[in-house]
């Protein structure tokens, strides 16, 4: 082989040559040209800052360290595409499609987190599921914004809406099934607001409520019983199969991890759920999620779109959660009047702990409302619509799934 041939192949195998695309002649656009001929330095930027957000600012660690870190791998350039890592040959193509396309992981997910979730608050007072069912309404006012003004398929647009549920693993699970093209931008913009929340919500919360409403110190909640804990997850679930049969693989998952938590008698299982195999689980849905972070996939207007879309989501499902408390409040005033007692009211600010950011939504509420009570502890009070707007999104989910499929 001739020397010099040999360091000119070699040269074009590095990532320096690679790094930048040569023209595209079927790119008219000067915009589309620049992102083809520099997307993967952009994207690596774009990584290296979710990085930061991760490790310095501690925004969800867990899960945007291995985004980004597989949006760095996916962004290796290499001569050939097959060669890639998050190709279909290559490990994170391979890992993507058993979890995330056949929906594996987000389920796997959600079993974890039913193994950590208490539903007593939301047994002890029932009646807090309004709230999360409230908070629902992001998801579906996102829906119409993103199918009538910004031109997404019905599919599409109801895989953007599901952010406003701010459940990563719910959107990974609806976006595979509904439009896996738009997976990255929406698993990356759903776990973003989930890491703002404290960032988001509490503008939202004082512009909708008075200093009186925020200052309401609500009774202590019941004591809940074993049975109670133990038969609730189990309705939940038949009253899923008996209506919506779609959110079943979402909801059993859930309930079952919560089962095994409250039965008491699998304790193994219920603490290898906990523990071990949700932290296993999320490694490899981070970096798989990550792996659509290409800047072929990413860096597009519809990226931009979503990413719009979603904040709206969310934000719009934070405000219906407070309203919906307001709404409350407003009914039990009339019917302690005509009762002839004293109202029992809803601090409001518990409302817009609806979205299924559990439990930071739930101490962003009380976070909150300290700084107006610091006698005023919501944090039991706002579990309760926390947890019942997980059960809501996967809902929302399987109504999804129904319609736009």
């Amino acid at each position: 082989m001739d020397i010099k041939d040999g360091l000119i192949n070699l040269w074009q195998n590095t990532g320096l040559y690679n790094m930048i695309s040569a023209p595209d002649p079927n790119l008219t656009g000067a915009a589309e040209q620049f992102l083809h001929q520099f997307g993967h330095p952009i994207m690596l930027v774009i990584c290296l800052f979710l990085l930061w957000l991760g490790i310095k600012k501690q925004y969800e660690p867990l899960l945007l360290v291995p985004i980004a870190f597989g949006g760095i791998l996916s962004n290796i350039p290499f001569l050939d595409p097959a060669d890639a890592i998050a190709g279909p040959s290559g490990f994170l193509g391979i890992i993507f499609e058993a979890g995330i396309h056949k929906g594996i992981f987000p389920l796997i997910i959600f079993m974890g987190v039913g193994a950590m979730t208490d539903f007593g608050p939301l047994i002890a007072n029932p009646k807090m599921a309004l709230l999360g069912g409230a908070a629902q309404f992001g998801i579906f006012g996102a829906l119409l914004l993103a199918l009538c003004c910004f031109g997404f398929t019905l599919p599409q647009a109801g895989a953007i809406g599901i952010i406003g549920g701010a459940d990563g693993p719910t959107s990974i699970y609806v976006t595979s099934k509904l439009a896996p093209e738009l997976l990255g931008a929406i698993a990356v913009a759903a776990y973003s607001y989930m890491a703002l929340v404290p960032v988001i919500q509490p503008p939202i919360m004082k512009l909708f409520t008075s200093d009186k409403e925020r200052k309401i110190q609500m009774e202590q909640l019941r004591p809940v019983s074993k049975r109670e804990k133990i038969v609730f997850p189990l309705i939940i679930l038949f009253m899923c199969i008996l209506l919506l049969p779609s959110a079943c693989p979402l909801v059993g998952a859930f309930t079952f991890g919560n089962l095994c938590k409250e039965c008491g008698c699998v304790d193994r299982l219920s603490d290898t759920m906990q523990n071990a195999l949700i932290n296993i689980i999320t490694i490899f849905l981070g970096l798989t999620v990550g792996s659509k972070l290409s800047a072929e996939q990413f860096l597009t207007v519809q990226t931009l779109f979503i990413l719009l879309l979603g904040i709206i989501a969310f934000s719009f499902a934070t405000a219906a959660g407070v309203w919906m408390a307001k709404l409350m409040n407003l009914c039990e005033i009339i019917a302690a009047k005509v009762g002839r007692r004293e109202p029992r009211l809803i601090n409001p600010l518990i409302g817009s702990a609806g979205v299924s950011a559990v439990p930071m939504a739930a101490r962003v509420s009380n976070k909150v409302g300290l700084e107006y009570n610091s006698q005023n502890y919501l944090l039991m009070h706002a579990m309760g619509p926390n947890v019942s707007g997980v059960i809501g999104s996967a809902v929302a989910a399987g109504i999804l799934l129904a319609l736009c499929k």
